[in-house]
């Protein structure tokens, strides 16, 4: 029942998904066939008309980009805030099929982790759920009632810690809403981390879709109101590096499958 850390890795995307794109919406005002469309667009063409669909706000044709991740070692308290994302699809790993009898892992925010008493205390705090868990398993099997049926109501002990894995499926559309959301400043640390890591990953196959993915106070004045952090230059100093690593770190080849162990340390502010 050990601590566990965040993984996030790009699975699948759509091929040459900024073409794609250019071709979706190049569709929309050219009487050319399909065919035509892909023979004429190039790739300087592609980086110009998808700058351009951003820029005018034209961005459903960015819908036809779609990406898929595979996210291990976040907490059940992560996860949902996540699928509160709507416009996605989910496939989460089950605490009613996945037993968690030999030990479930779990996640400890850094405030608890840096102080040793807080972070016996939480430590105990696991152990004591898992020997609860494992209680409530051994009871309903004494009474005839075994596997996802004793698991369904065992699991009801189990903290929001936990560690869960899901594979997460977004159109770029959907994405860089979602990066607007949770790369900003007042979303939680975890979820935060996660995004950032997404976002990377996406930066290094369609870098021009996600130029101005992140936090909205990037591109624009601070959504946020009464609420604002009041971090938005130093967020925009933090991009810039961010930025320029990346493109550093892209030509190296770093930036497909899992994102680079420096991204953690880069936006754990």
């Amino acid at each position: 029942m050990p601590e566990t850390k965040l993984k996030v890795i790009l699975l699948r995307h759509t091929p040459n998904p900024e073409e794609t794109v250019a071709m979706s919406a190049k569709l929309c005002y050219s009487p050319a066939d399909v065919e035509s469309l892909k023979k004429k667009i190039e790739a300087k063409d592609q980086k110009d008309f998808v700058e351009k669909l951003v820029k005018i706000g034209h961005i459903s044709p960015i819908e036809h980009a779609s990406f898929t991740f595979a996210i291990e070692g976040i907490s059940r308290a992560c996860s949902h805030q996540l699928v509160r994302h709507r416009l996605a699809s989910y496939s989460q790993q089950s605490q009613r099929y996945v037993s968690e009898e030999a030990g479930f892992d779990y996640i400890i925010p850094p405030t608890i982790k840096e102080d040793d008493e807080l972070r016996k205390y939480f430590e105990n705090f696991m152990a004591d759920s898992q020997k609860a868990y494992n209680y409530i398993v051994r009871r309903l099997n004494e009474k005839g009632i075994k596997g996802e049926a004793a698991n369904q109501d065992a699991r009801f002990v189990l903290p929001n810690a936990a560690e869960t894995k899901i594979i997460v499926t977004m159109n770029a559309r959907e994405l860089l809403h979602f990066f607007r959301q949770r790369c900003c400043f007042r979303a939680q640390w975890e979820i935060r981390e996660m995004a950032q890591q997404m976002l990377f990953l996406v930066k290094g196959i369609a870098p021009t879709i996600f130029e101005k993915g992140g936090p909205a106070c990037v591109n624009q004045p601070c959504p946020e109101g009464d609420m604002y952090c009041g971090q938005a230059r130093d967020i925009k100093k933090i991009y810039g590096r961010y930025v320029k690593r990346k493109k550093e770190s892209t030509k190296k080849g770093s930036s497909k499958g899992k994102a680079p162990t420096f991204q953690k340390k880069l936006f754990q502010e």
